[in-house]
């Protein structure tokens, strides 16, 4: 690892991906989002069919995303996302969403280097061997019980996420003070990591993400964000994410923070017809 000329306050290093490496730190990476669900709060239903969610994803690679995350179930709020077994979207329903989806995108530009939203080992599974080389876990290994051992077999990178409880119990939990939230949220990144790490799985192959919105309150990320220094680096070869939920409103407040210019944010033509969500690496 090495602190980058340009912006010497960041950390320049590699994540090693399934079958590549991904340099993180010279200049900010945005990874665009497609929902492959009729229940996203921002755009469930637009991108079900395939036809459109390859559209999408394919507009996203043109308009500056340096990677596609694809996801088909929604974990928003009040969702019944976390059940392996009974949850509201079956691990069948989800492949049979996700797979068309994400063959086509590396069809039509095989560089892509793509990312599966899923706390599922049997998805994950999928697809990997369809040629995915991230597998984005909102659970952090805490939700399947066979993730750490699925993902340390393919050898794909891992985006780990914490998150407070499942989408069906966040309503109901107590509001949590920033002195509380914060070591929360560094303990379980922590402990995500060591099961990782207990996987076999290398520290270079994670990024960790804070899980803004997973089970906090509005007011509540404000102060998981001010700490990204701390909060989500319990291993120093673990970047993290900065994942607001729509780029057009959150474009600059995400970029100022990462520190690091980016390709410049859909017009208002395109993202009225076109909405994005991105991470922010």
């Amino acid at each position: 690892m090495t602190h980058t000329a340009q912006h010497p306050q960041r950390i320049q290093t590699d994540w090693r991906l399934r079958t590549r490496k991904l340099s993180l730190g010279e200049r900010t990476l945005v990874m665009g989002v497609v929902n492959i669900t009729t229940d996203s709060f921002s755009d469930g239903g637009l991108y079900l069919e395939p036809e459109r969610a390859v559209e999408h994803a394919l507009r996203l690679l043109d308009e500056g995303a340096d990677l596609i995350d694809l996801g088909a179930e929604s974990t928003r709020p009040g969702s019944h996302a976390g059940e392996v077994d009974s949850a509201a979207v079956s691990a069948d329903e989800e492949q049979a969403r996700l797979l068309p989806v994400l063959e086509a995108v590396l069809k039509a530009r095989p560089e892509t280097i793509a990312s599966v939203d899923t706390y599922r080992a049997g998805t994950a599974r999928a697809a990997v061997a369809a040629g995915a080389e991230i597998v984005n876990d909102v659970s952090g290994f805490t939700w399947d019980p066979a993730m750490a051992a699925a993902c340390a077999e393919l050898g794909c990178g891992l985006v780990l996420m914490h998150t407070r409880g499942k989408p069906d119990e966040w309503g109901a939990q107590p509001v949590l003070t920033g002195e509380a939230m914060l070591p929360l949220v560094r303990d379980g990144l922590a402990a995500s990591l060591k099961a990782a790490l207990d996987a076999g799985i290398p520290a270079d192959g994670v990024v960790l993400d804070p899980g803004y919105g997973f089970g906090k309150r509005f007011e509540e990320n404000y102060g998981l964000l001010a700490s990204m220094n701390t909060v989500s680096t319990p291993s120093p070869k673990s970047p993290a994410p900065i994942p607001p939920s729509r780029i057009r409103s959150s474009w600059s407040e995400a970029i100022s923070i990462a520190g690091s210019p980016a390709p410049a944010p859909p017009t208002t033509a395109q993202a009225q017809s076109s909405p994005w969500k991105s991470s922010a690496f």
